[in-house]
């Protein structure tokens, strides 16, 4: 790999030890095994570098939820809609539960978002190509099916799903819903199925 590539991974490392705030550029140049000055020649700052790090880590993440176990291996070929919405979020859900630094910087970097306007600016960029991604893996298809429309309102739908599990993950991890307990309040709340009313 050449210094462009080092730095990413270092930063990317950095960003699982120490967390997207905390990491300095000598943090990352200590990992990278790169020099200070590549840091701006490659990537203008370190907050450049840790922009590219968290999303290139977020891609890579969502890759490897499609790819390791395959969606498509974890659901039946007869399997209904929700059956498949169960099987993937516990896909999801296996990764929430053991990847527990790559949650945390995310959340983290949640946090920040309103008071940095190029994170935000780097993040809003590629929304709406993870918003894809994600309707593609739970419906089963490749990307290039996806169409604009599906990927804004579908693939809202999933992203705010993934964040708030993701933050439930932090405060909570040992109640955390199943992709069965999912669809389950998805049936309800689309079909007014009501699974028990108090007294």
């Amino acid at each position: 790999m050449g210094h462009r590539e080092d730095l990413l991974e270092g930063a990317k490392r950095c960003l699982l030890e120490k967390g997207y705030a905390r990491t300095t550029a000598r943090d990352i140049v200590a990992a990278s095994g790169a020099n200070l000055a590549s840091i701006g020649y490659h990537y203008g700052s370190k907050d450049a570098l840790m922009r590219q790090a968290i999303i290139a880590s977020s891609e890579e993440w969502g890759a490897g939820v499609a790819q390791v176990p395959a969606a498509d291996e974890a659901v039946p070929d007869d399997a209904g809609p929700l059956e498949r919405f169960a099987a993937v979020w516990d896909l999801f859900l296996q990764r929430i539960a053991t990847e527990r630094e790559f949650i945390a910087a995310q959340v983290e970097v949640l946090g920040l978002l309103p008071r940095d306007a190029a994170l935000r600016e780097a993040i809003g960029e590629v929304l709406p190509e993870g918003g894809e991604g994600l309707v593609a893996i739970f419906e089963g298809v490749p990307d290039t099916e996806v169409d604009a429309e599906a990927a804004r309102v579908v693939g809202s739908f999933y992203q705010a799903l993934l964040t708030g599990l993701m933050v439930q993950s932090l405060l909570t991890p040992d109640a955390m819903p199943s992709g069965r307990d999912l669809a389950t309040a998805l049936r309800r709340v689309t079909a007014g199925e009501v699974l028990g009313k108090k007294e």
